[in-house]
């Protein structure tokens, strides 16, 4: 390929977008620009698309790196797995339904869930609420004054950032069981944090959008397929239809604006020339490529934290989990997968243990996480306890999310930066959202926005459907 061809030579028509980023943030600024008829580079490092929500292979194995899921109230990705002709590929459940696990409970009376009926808010978690066994009566009627205390809050209000939701929890009768029992159930696999160490503000969020807002808000959808023949194979496929031209392997080293407007995006060996550019990339390297005077105060993108994901993976040599996922109770195991089908597995079972908010544990050795893990999910499900474990493997993505630390909404910057033409997206900008697929997607279409904006370039009006949805 020629520099002059993939730089915007003679041949090239047109305003030229360099998106800077494949992960779902960057493959949507492009789809967007490129729906609207703006012509768009996208690079991306890796040999795939995908950011952090990837597949890779393992023997006859097709592996994600982690189990991802949205809700149904997360309307900007459904936008997007329409958009890439995915979502009868990762449909939603009927109607929210959670099995729970108490390992504290006498087996037989362990199982509990979460469900809801098709009543108006808040009437339709009512009776799961009033019938789930794993709190006390009084605990259960208290759950419902601090659910109703929490649809009150405004989420505009700067001041809730710098509160945790532990610290509300309790001050709203919360007690140390009801937190771990269903607060910490949805917090921690949402938020990648635990009550005490979340954002008042992201937390009163997630629970307001997720379960607060509309009945069927929360009801849940995940992959039935590996995620790289969504965000990777579907995702090419719809840039290559939009005429996006895709470069993976393909590394930024630096971005730079000239006196007159146009902007210079280096790769090994080439220059690409650009009347925008979006940075798309984690928070750290977005900040090492920033331009001086980009941002006010560019150190900032430095004090997002992150927070881990461990991922622990066992194979069966038979079926040991009749549901499709479940989530528990006085155990470190969290929420568990059965990924058979999508890995390709042909005998026995496949099933993936997601555990967030694990700082504790994402370093410790595989040996030591299969003598914790094993025994756990034989306690857990009998029928694992005569069962063959044939592999036995972890994933750690040791900065899967921003951590949503109190304080961190006004370190989160928007789409626009101060240097005209340069755009910023990612789950970590100010989407209002945790670090979410949501979030990300959000994120490039409120860069892909601001483009257009500037470009003097209409919005794609089917883009912005899923506002009117939201």
């Amino acid at each position: 390929m020629t520099q002059g061809t993939r730089s915007g030579g003679p041949a090239a028509q047109g305003r030229h977008v360099v998106v800077v980023g494949g992960g779902l943030a960057g493959v949507t600024s492009a789809l967007a620009l490129a729906d609207a008829g703006v012509r768009v580079t996208l690079l991306e490092g890796r040999p795939r698309l995908g950011g952090l929500a990837f597949s890779f292979r393992r023997g006859d194995l097709t592996v994600d790196n982690g189990q991802h899921v949205y809700l149904r109230c997360c309307t900007a990705y459904r936008w997007f797995l329409d958009r890439i002709e995915g979502a009868a590929l990762a449909p939603l459940q009927d109607r929210l339904d959670v099995p729970v696990l108490d390992l504290a409970r006498p087996e037989g009376r362990r199982l509990g869930r979460l469900r809801r009926d098709p009543l108006p808010v808040p009437l339709h978690l009512g009776r799961s609420l009033a019938a789930y066994p794993h709190l006390s009566l009084a605990d259960r009627a208290k759950v419902g004054r601090a659910a109703l205390a929490l649809k009150g809050l405004d989420l505009t209000d700067p001041a809730l950032d710098t509160q945790d939701f532990g610290s509300w929890l309790t001050a709203h009768g919360q007690s140390a069981r009801a937190v771990e029992a269903l607060w910490d159930l949805v917090g921690v696999a949402t938020l990648n944090a635990v009550a005490s160490d979340a954002s008042l503000a992201l937390a009163a969020m997630v629970f307001k959008t997720g379960l607060l807002s509309d009945p069927g808000a929360a009801d849940i959808g995940w992959a039935r397929v590996p995620l790289g023949d969504l965000h990777d194979r579907l995702a090419r496929k719809a840039l290559d239809s939009a005429g996006v031209r895709t470069e993976v392997r393909t590394r930024v080293t630096s971005v730079s604006c000239d006196g007159d407007g146009q902007w210079s995006v280096e790769v090994p060996g080439e220059t690409l020339e650009a009347d925008a550019v979006v940075l798309a990339v984690p928070q750290r390297e977005a900040h090492d490529l920033l331009p001086a005077g980009a941002l006010d105060a560019p150190e900032r993108l430095l004090e997002i934290g992150t927070a881990p994901i461990l991922n622990v993976h066992v194979v069966y040599d038979r079926k040991v989990l009749v549901q499709p996922f479940f989530t528990a109770l006085g155990s470190p195991v969290q929420w568990v997968f059965d990924r058979t089908e999508a890995s390709g597995l042909r005998q026995g079972q496949y099933l993936a243990l997601s555990q967030s908010a694990a700082q504790d544990e994402i370093d410790e050795p595989v040996a030591v996480l299969r003598e914790r893990y094993l025994p756990e999910l034989e306690r857990l499900l009998p029928p694992a306890r005569g069962a063959h474990v044939k592999d036995f493997f972890v994933t750690r993505e040791r900065t899967a999310t921003f951590a949503p630390a109190p304080g961190v909404g006004r370190l989160r910057p928007g789409a626009r930066t101060k240097a005209s033409g340069l755009y910023l997206a990612g789950a970590w900008t100010a989407t209002g959202w945790p670090a979410t697929m949501e979030s990300a997607v959000r994120s490039g279409v409120s860069a892909a926005d601001a483009v257009l904006g500037a470009l003097g370039r209409p919005r794609p009006r089917h883009l912005f459907d899923f506002e009117e949805a939201a």
